[in-house]
């Protein structure tokens, strides 16, 4: 049995794969602060102390543990680490080990439900069921991290990850779920804006319905180990996408596991980045519990894509098309629909929809404003239909009271109508309105009275 093989199958029997060699979670942006008892001068230095020792036995750069050792016995004896409060402890520790070490994985949690799990049982944490049960719980409150699944205007099919998580016999049929959603879709946008890392097994398990079976994805050195491979499945339920268009939307919040996937995107080319650079946070951590409540996470190993021959700690990865995080996913969508409209061979319905979606993207993201000389005489009755103008606006107004906001969407009169989902317009020419409806091939057209 490979060693890959075995973490797998040792996960398995504690219900989560997570073995160490798959661990690549990044530092929290808050650490969070538990209500518990202070610390005390002994409870500090020994603190420093067991972290120090943890460092000299697990860091994955011996030529760097002098610094990070000097570095935290300095603030120690400076009373830089003279806090009773065990969260600002953890954030000045964290501090010092990722600045000494220049390495993101390396941090201090305040976390005593962890550390007391940890101490259940002795050796690694991922073979520790009542740690791992922390973790499993965590992964159902958030639907595995599946945060949220859409259809875009156009049928681009939208999935938000928040973290990967990955809890065996439950995790991969959440990605099942997801991924029969996501390959119906005519392209595919996949969000990891603001997802810190998880676990590699989920990677992979994503990774493999965009690749063929038993494609090398990466390789995990530890320094006095074999190798370890991570290779694509051979079996996805919900059938694999290659060749789907895919876009990834990432900013600097993306860390780890997810900077794995998005990495394995663009190094084999199997879809485009969107968005902002990431962290850079490349390293295999585990956890080491350090009395009297935290967790240390502690970089062991490092990965070796088969593309480039190296990683993406420290420099994160580049987006292919850099813009605001926060306008990522329109602009995802267009290009999405941009190049599905190039196609020659596509259904008209189809590229009717995609024509339709573009044309909202554009005005939401230029948006028009018409002044009230332009807008003010649209005003009228157009058969049983009632358009209004109200508070320097255009209102469509039922027989039966209900309103709709008209929206400008373009400079010669066509609206969008908010509330209807994107699913009707209306074009004003003065002496007619014009309503468009997606489903339907062209516009009913309504004389002004």
């Amino acid at each position: 049995m490979t060693r890959l093989a075995l973490i797998l199958s040792v996960c398995a029997l504690a219900l989560t794969a997570a073995g160490p060699v798959l661990a690549q979670r990044a530092a929290p942006v808050a650490v969070a602060r538990t209500a518990t008892a202070s610390m005390t001068a002994t409870d500090r230095a020994a603190a420093v102390a067991a972290i120090i020792a943890a460092v000299e036995t697990r860091y994955v750069f011996p030529a760097r543990v002098a610094a990070i050792r000097d570095r935290l016995n300095e603030g120690l004896a400076s009373g830089r680490y003279d806090t009773a409060d065990r969260g600002a402890f953890a954030e000045r520790l964290s501090t010092d080990l990722r600045e000494s070490s220049d390495d993101g994985h390396m941090y201090l949690n305040n976390d005593p439900a962890e550390y007391a799990a940890a101490l259940t049982s002795g050796g690694e944490v991922f073979d520790n069921p009542e740690f791992l049960a922390l973790w499993a719980a965590a992964a159902r409150r958030s639907n595995q991290g599946l945060a949220e699944m859409r259809i875009l205007p156009g049928n681009v099919r939208y999935l938000r990850i928040t973290q990967f998580h990955w809890v065996m016999d439950r995790t991969g049929q959440a990605y099942d779920d997801a991924m029969r959603f996501l390959r119906d879709g005519d392209a595919v946008v996949i969000d990891l804006r603001g997802n810190g890392g998880g676990d590699h097994a989920a990677v992979r398990y994503l990774l493999s319905h965009f690749m063929k079976p038993d494609q090398l994805d990466i390789t995990f050195l530890e320094a006095g180990k074999d190798p370890v491979q991570s290779r694509t499945l051979d079996n996805v339920p919900a059938g694999r996408m290659i060749g789907k268009p895919l876009y990834v939307l990432i900013n600097r919040q993306v860390g780890s596991a997810a900077e794995a996937f998005a990495y394995d995107v663009q190094q084999f080319r199997l879809g485009t980045l969107v968005g902002g650079g990431t962290h850079g946070a490349a390293n295999n951590n585990t956890f080491v519990p350090i009395p009297p409540g935290f967790m240390l996470s502690v970089s062991y190993g490092r990965p070796v894509h088969p593309v480039s021959g190296t990683n993406w700690e420290g420099a994160g990865v580049s987006p292919d098309v850099e813009v605001d995080p926060a306008t990522a996913l329109d602009a995802a969508s267009a290009l999405a629909l941009t190049a599905l409209l190039q196609r020659t061979d596509a259904d008209p319905v189809d590229r009717a929809g995609w024509e339709w979606a573009r044309a909202g993207i554009e005005a939401r993201v230029h948006p028009v404003t018409l002044p009230v000389e332009r807008l003010e005489p649209l005003a009228g009755i157009y058969g049983a239909r009632t358009i209004l103008f109200q508070d320097g606006g255009l209102i469509w107004r039922l027989s039966n009271g209900q309103t709709y906001p008209l929206r400008p969407m373009t400079e010669d009169g066509l609206f969008a109508v908010e509330g209807t989902e994107d699913r009707m317009r209306a074009r004003l020419t003065g002496d007619a309105l014009e309503v468009f409806r997606v489903e339907e091939p062209a516009p009913t057209r309504f004389p002004r009275d």
